[in-house]
């Protein structure tokens, strides 16, 4: 996957928007205000951070070393995925998603409910 997909994909998940808070080098994607998915567009492979469990974050920091804890962030719960010709689309999408359902279902029930939550 490319930046650019990445960002098409995040467009379609319900309720997202993207801004780019710290400067024109991130773009951030939220749903309800709150951030799900960081994409830094400085580094020359491609990367995106990601909310995953602390266990699955564990877990696959150890079996892959393409995933590692995200710089800047709350290491138990942000991380680093690089997604160029790394692993298949289907997989990063997941991941995606993943992440956005952790941010969704930590948003208060009158808002979750708008999104079928």
């Amino acid at each position: 996957m490319n930046v650019e997909q990445v960002r098409e994909f995040c467009l379609t998940l319900p309720g997202v928007t993207e801004d780019s808070p710290y400067g024109p080098d991130m773009i951030v994607f939220r749903i309800e205000r709150k951030i799900f998915l960081h994409l830094p567009l400085e580094y020359a492979d491609p990367r995106i951070a990601i909310k995953l469990s602390p266990e699955k974050g564990l877990e696959l920091r150890d079996r892959y070393e393409a995933v590692r804890p995200a710089f800047h962030m709350n290491k138990t719960h942000w991380n680093e995925i690089l997604i160029e010709n790394t692993f298949p689309d289907e997989q990063i999408k997941d991941w995606i998603s993943e992440s956005y359902t952790i941010v969704l279902n930590n948003l208060p029930k009158k808002l979750r409910v708008l999104y079928g939550a």
